[in-house]
């Protein structure tokens, strides 16, 4: 699995929401509407060459839905950036994220109850 451009990403994102859709309702779902038809026919084009959206045929149009789920997706990358940026340790990450003051204490508490009571 490759790593997304930020705009396969943002057509992800829009596909994993609406589940299915044609291209000009995933342009509907752009933060950027101005984005050309063409343009994101192509982007979604790429998407289904890479493997991460499959289609249903309608005559000439086409109907994309993904194929490769948002947690995995996620969990690749997140696992990967990990390795990269905190060394692989998640308590760096977390730490990381403390320091910037991106988490709150009663966040980090919020994570621990799910550490403690995981079964």
């Amino acid at each position: 699995m490759e790593k997304l451009t930020n705009k396969e990403e943002e057509i992800m994102h829009v596909l994993w929401k609406l589940e299915k859709a044609f291209v000009k309702e995933v342009q509907a779902g752009l933060e950027d509407e101005n984005l050309h038809y063409n343009t994101v026919s192509t982007i979604v084009r790429n998407l289904e060459e890479k493997g991460y959206v499959g289609y249903k045929a309608y005559g000439k149009t086409h109907q994309y839905f993904p194929i490769i789920s948002r947690e995995a997706y996620g969990n690749k990358f997140w696992n990967e950036a990990t390795r990269r940026f905190f060394d692989s340790s998640y308590k760096n990450m977390v730490s990381f994220f403390a320091k910037e003051e991106k988490i709150t204490a009663n966040e980090l508490r919020e994570i621990l109850d799910l550490i403690e009571n995981k079964k």
